[in-house]
């Protein structure tokens, strides 16, 4: 969760490393750190709390840091240690030759760092990552004493892998040392990291947004791998120094898809682009006149998803409500048991995974935590292991055995919106893929196919009425607790709306079923509180204005998303966005674009930092 950026080459360090930990910010930031070795081969560090401006801040109007070649940055979100300056990132060794940055989390720190301070080092602060970086100095120290590897080997290397070897738990790490002024050292396990390229120079990060400026060209660590770099030569290797080999690969998105452009907010930008990006998502997938689905990517285990005699969906937050979705689809539409799990939980509760079993891991960034141990728990009980991720080579993506991608484009927004949609759109999809070749005829096939291509268009009107959702929100938004309540396929956009509005405004919100409203939580509703009904015409339309009736008759003010044109909802309901008609089946893709607005209208309108807020990080790498 946390972000990092490292480079070695010509260019100078420092305004590098601080733009690209800029564009790392929605990854955490409690608080940020720089480190560079500059040309009299001296270690710098500075470290902040708070946004990395006030790091930046220091920099401009304090002591600058020397012209210097090589560096490392960070910015914290916090697992070890409060967010405070000691706690902060880059790490030194308690000899001042050593910096380390670092994501993920070192779980067995506690016995290393005993028995460090039984060899007598120091340490200043509580974190994990201290505790390895005091380990690699020792484990340096000892190689240069002894001095019995081959003349013009890595000292730092070899330390760097002795370390890793000693440590359990996940870490993304990159790692200099001022006696190697020229060296580079990057190794990753469980956490997210990358290698940007260039011309005699190379940027490590753990997100493609902070490499793209500089280079195109990346190689992805898998787990248990290093990477040894100098501005002249790179190598990488395992961590027990077996040397491996990786082909270069073209980043997908250009520089243009991380700016801001005209929009106020990422969040704002992304629920605006998702007509472009359920475009993308079908382009290629769907062939309109022939009425038929193309997943090339599938084709080889076709028959393996045709005699599935059950699947299984997982993910976590927005991912886990689009797996709820998958749920009625592929229920719906292709005939088969379906259930959807917490990933969190699943690798925990020793699942029954019997042959026949299909594991459909979801993910924006291919990287969350609990999802990758899923969908390893999965593959170790013999499931066929399905990954749908938005980012390219992300290790979902690599880890199952074939992979459905978004192509939403990045998303920077620490609250999904695009993400989602494009991964319902991506189930619904395959449900139709799997549906049709089981039982399903063409007519049918067609119909879901020419809703679908119009969902885009649709969308557009939704996002129409912005304005007229954000003076809801404003006569809302100082409300503590709200309802959100849907049935069928709107039960998960009722959960997403209530999520939505959590993360971003801080109010606290409920999702659920509308028929659960009365065993208990119509207990909560007083005079003028909000209750949000996804309330679209479909198979329960009636039963959703029975409880809307329990709602008003208890002073509840009734916020309805209901099918444009609908008359009978507008006596019903105080407050009625409408969305266009479609198949109840695709009706979650309209109806969760006016839940989007609503919880960032609320949140603009209380002052909340809309793109970062509290507490959370775009991609939870740790778990």
């Amino acid at each position: 969760m946390c972000g990092i950026v490292a480079y070695v080459g010509r260019k100078l360090a420092q305004p590098l490393l601080i733009e690209g930990i800029k564009r790392l910010e929605y990854r955490g930031y409690d608080s940020a750190g720089i480190a560079v070795i500059d040309q009299h081969h001296r270690l710098h560090v500075r470290r902040a709390v708070g946004r990395i401006s006030v790091l930046e801040n220091s920099l401009n109007h304090g002591e600058p840091l020397p012209p210097a070649h090589i560096g490392m940055a960070h910015t914290r979100w916090a697992t070890h240690g409060a967010p405070t300056e000691v706690n902060a990132h880059p790490h030194t060794d308690d000899t001042g030759h050593i910096a380390i940055v670092h994501n993920g989390v070192i779980e067995n720190y506690a016995a290393l760092k005993q028995v460090l301070a039984e060899k007598g080092h120091k340490f200043t602060g509580q974190t994990d990552t201290e505790v390895l970086a005091v380990l690699i100095g020792d484990l340096y120290n000892d190689l240069k004493t002894k001095n019995h590897l081959p003349t013009g080997a890595s000292l730092l290397q070899h330390a760097v892998q002795g370390a890793l070897r000693q440590v359990e738990g996940t870490y993304g790490i990159a790692v200099i040392c001022k006696d190697e002024p020229d060296t580079l050292v990057a190794a990753r396990k469980g956490s997210p990291l990358i290698v940007g390229v260039g011309k005699d120079e190379y940027v490590v990060a753990s997100d493609p947004s902070a490499i793209v400026e500089h280079t195109t060209q990346v190689i992805y660590l898998n787990d248990n791998e290093m990477a040894v770099m100098r501005p002249d030569s790179f190598r990488t290797s395992t961590i027990d120094d077996a040397e491996v080999s990786h082909v270069i690969t073209q980043l997908e998105h250009k520089l243009e898809a991380y700016e801001l452009g005209d929009y106020e907010h990422y969040m704002l930008k992304e629920i605006f682009e998702q007509p472009t990006a359920i475009r993308n998502c079908l382009r290629g997938r769907v062939e309109q006149r022939e009425g038929r689905i193309v997943f090339g990517g599938l084709s080889t285990f076709t028959r393996e998803l045709l005699h599935a005699r059950r699947i299984i969906l997982t993910g976590q937050g927005t991912a886990w409500h689009a797996g709820l979705v998958g749920d009625y689809l592929l229920e719906d539409l292709a005939k088969v048991t379906t259930e959807c799990h917490y990933a969190s939980e699943f690798r925990y509760r020793n699942p029954i995974v019997e042959e026949g079993t299909v594991l459909v891991a979801i993910s924006q960034s291919g990287e969350t935590a609990d999802t990758l141990a899923a969908l390893r728990e999965g593959k170790e009980k013999g499931a066929l292991c399905v990954g749908i991720v938005n980012v390219v080579g992300s290790t979902v993506a690599r880890e199952a055995g074939v992979g459905i991608y978004l192509h939403a484009g990045p998303e920077i927004g620490v609250a999904s919106t695009k993400a989602f949609t494009c991964q319902c759109v991506v189930l619904t999809m395959l449900a139709t893929y799997l549906g049709r070749r089981k039982f399903m005829s063409q007519a049918q096939c067609q119909e879901i196919i020419d809703a679908l291509c119009d969902i885009p268009e649709k969308v557009e009107k939704v996002l129409a009425q912005s304005e007229k959702i954000r003076q809801i929100a404003l006569k809302f938004c100082d409300r503590e607790n709200w309802l959100f309540l849907g049935r069928g396929y709107h039960y998960p956009i009722a959960l997403e709306g209530a999520l939505k509005l959590k993360e971003i405004s801080y109010i606290h919100a409920e999702g659920m079923p509308a028929a659960e409203m009365k065993h208990g939580p119509i207990a909560l509703i007083n005079e003028g509180m909000p209750v949000v009904f996804v309330a679209t015409q479909g198979l329960q339309y009636e039963k959703v204005i029975s409880n809307i009736e329990e709602v008003r008759a208890r002073g509840g003010q009734v916020i309805a998303v209901a099918t444009e044109g609908d008359a009978a909802m507008r006596r019903y309901s105080d407050y009625i966005i409408e969305v266009p008609d479609a198949m109840e089946c695709l009706q979650p893709l309209l109806t969760v674009v006016p839940l989007q607005l609503l919880a960032y209208h609320a949140a603009v309108a209380r002052g909340c930092n809309v793109d970062k807020p509290r507490n959370l990080a775009k991609s939870v790498t740790v778990e």
